[in-house]
């Protein structure tokens, strides 16, 4: 007889804020034994109070005591879930979907394991499960939200690193900018000490007599020769005037 399903009410928050909760199995009339029933009824009512470790013990009890534990798998993926065991939770699911090929089963698996992956932050792949859900149940709307909300949320997670990179590039850019600042700042200086030693070279050439110019103490030497001579050459002509005078006076007498 085909398994009835249930959905939780609640509203699932962290990672997936927003997300419309998990499906639940519920027990009913159906060929399995009595005890493999009584052991899922348990999880169930310990899963409703929150005793997720409890229902866990109950439901692994129920998957070994059958060789078809198909509802008891995907509650124990329920479980799971609520401990935030991802894995463990998505491990359980795809066993699910392995048992049961009906589309409704596979369909109900396929959201549970879409809203577990999303929960571990597996964005692009929850999106494939919840496709995959609405193939087999194109009139979910639960599923159709709870893909609405993912893409979303994978629209935000590209935008975020998006801007990230955008802002790691900015960051580089201003590192470069102030690294060729930098850069040209030394060049500045290396070029004015460059300037400033050829300027000085510049100057103590000038300083330096060319070969072709007097030292100042040969010009003083000169000076100082020239002054001489004249003096001699003055004397001299006063020599003259005096002798020729005294010529002019003795053929007077």
């Amino acid at each position: 007889m085909e398994m009835e399903m249930e959905r939780k009410r609640g509203i699932v928050t962290s990672v997936a804020s927003g997300i419309l909760p998990l499906m639940l199995f519920l027990t009913g009339p159906s060929l399995y034994s009595q005890g493999y029933n009584k052991l899922v009824r348990e999880g169930n009512r310990e899963y409703r109070k929150g005793e997720f470790d409890q229902s866990e013990i109950n439901y692994r009890k129920a998957v070994a005591d059958n060789e078809n534990p198909a509802k008891a798998l995907f509650n124990l993926g329920d479980a799971l879930y609520k401990m935030e065991r991802y894995e463990e939770a998505t491990e359980q699911f795809s066993k699910f979907s392995e048992m049961e090929s009906t589309e409704k089963h596979v369909a109900e698996a396929s959201y549970n394991l879409g809203n577990t992956l999303l929960k571990a932050g597996k964005i692009e792949e929850s999106i494939e499960a919840y496709k995959k859900s609405l193939l087999s149940d194109p009139g979910n709307h639960q599923t159709k939200y709870n893909l609405a909300k993912a893409k979303e949320m994978l629209q935000q997670q590209q935008d975020d690193q998006q801007q990230q990179q955008d802002d790691q590039q900015q960051q580089q850019d201003d590192q470069q900018q102030q690294q060729d600042e930098q850069q040209q700042q030394q060049d500045d200086q290396q070029q004015q000490q460059n300037d400033e030693q050829q300027q000085q070279q510049n100057d103590e050439q000038q300083q330096q007599p060319r070969p072709d110019q007097m030292k100042p103490e040969d010009a003083e030497r000169l000076l100082q020769a020239l002054s001489d001579k004249e003096k001699e050459v003055q004397e001299k002509v006063k020599e003259e005037k005096a002798r020729a005078a005294r010529v002019r006076t003795l053929k007077n007498w």
